[in-house]
């Protein structure tokens, strides 16, 4: 690519998963901003009235969102909004030649049959979904870079399907077995405060909350069922725990052949050997959430139960990070031919 800085727009910038974006491509040396948009009640606001904390750094002020003006000023376009609100922007974008990253929904499953059921949302450009790339770059990362639409996946599948991964990969998980518990951190929820989010419903609280009615279930089956070449069904059930951020995910799969787990550490060391991301650790050694603050990491443990048969690997992401801005960053700096750690060798904060 030309020494040219990449041209971004976040649409939707005052989300949680908007502001990480904002944070991360403040420091990316690649890219200039230039729109932040957001909901009618932001518009004018200098972005450090949401942001104090990037007083001095950032002098953009919020914008209505003229997609119009969006598109011709940019490059790219990061879409951050709600279910539903993000299809008309990325066809006008499309339409103009240029790239689009969905940190949203609208785009992750190419049968927009799947996405209206779970999501109760009619999807006008069932041709753009069928097309976009599925943004889990581990997995992906070739047809990323031709993407012209980008789905950045949501943060529950990434957890789960990085721990599942080389299990299905390999061909040893039997079909239709699969046990995903996880534990999300309170950020998952949205910036919008209701009575299931507030400090005194949340602290000192853990809870599973849409059991096996949740939306991130059909996103998971759609990309094993890819992988497998059979129809997978998995039972998930997310939690909702008191701390701020990541994702502990622990996945359960029965296994067609015994294994060990010095033989499953070494098949995941292999799958993902050249990941920088993927952190795939010793025998005993079980990711803990807090490893992964404010980076784009992915820590993975794994073992085999032999009274079983049935393998069990845990992964801990930032829900923020490697959940949803940072594999936004990743997908960006593929689709623009960049080292794909620019802008996100981020050491986590610990502890």
């Amino acid at each position: 690519m030309s020494k040219d800085k990449i041209k971004v727009s976040i649409v939707g910038v005052t989300g949680y998963a908007g502001g990480e974006l904002l944070r991360l491509l403040l420091a990316h040396q690649a890219v200039k901003i230039r729109h932040i948009t957001a909901a009618k009640s932001f518009i004018g606001q200098e972005v450090t009235a949401s942001y104090p904390y990037l007083q001095g750094l950032c002098s953009l002020k919020i914008e209505k969102t003229d997609i119009d003006i969006v598109v011709e000023d940019s490059d790219l376009i990061f879409l951050a909004m709600p279910a539903g609100q993000g299809i008309e922007p990325a066809a006008k974008a499309v339409a103009k030649g240029k790239k689009i990253i969905d940190i949203s929904t609208d785009f992750r499953f190419a049968d927009t049959a799947v996405y209206e059921q779970w999501y109760g949302v009619q999807h006008d450009h069932p041709e753009l979904a069928a097309s976009a790339v599925y943004g889990l770059p581990e997995l992906y990362r070739h047809q990323v870079a031709k993407a012209e639409i980008v789905a950045n996946p949501g943060c529950f599948p990434t957890a789960s399907l990085l721990a599942l991964y080389p299990l299905f990969k390999a061909g040893l998980a039997k079909d239709n077995s699969v046990i995903i518990d996880a534990k999300s951190g309170v950020s998952g929820a949205g910036r919008t405060p209701t009575a299931n989010n507030i400090y005194a419903q949340v602290n000192e609280n853990i809870k599973p909350y849409n059991v096996a009615i949740h939306r991130h279930t059909p996103e998971i089956e759609q990309i094993l069922t890819r992988i497998s070449g059979q129809e997978q069904l998995i039972n998930f059930t997310p939690h909702l725990t008191p701390m701020t951020r990541s994702i502990l995910s622990t996945v359960y799969a029965d296994l067609k052949v015994p294994s060990s787990a010095a033989k499953l550490i070494d098949l995941y060391r292999q799958t993902y050997a050249d990941e920088y991301f993927v952190k795939v650790h010793d025998e005993g050694v079980w990711p803990q959430s807090k490893w992964t603050w404010g980076s784009n990491f992915c820590h993975i443990g794994v073992t085999y139960d032999p009274r079983t048969q049935r393998a069990v690997a845990c992964a801990a992401i930032d829900n923020l990070v490697k959940g949803a801005a940072g594999q936004a960053v990743q997908n960006m700096n593929i689709l623009f031919g960049l080292p794909e750690n620019q802008g996100l060798e981020l050491v986590p904060v610990f502890p």
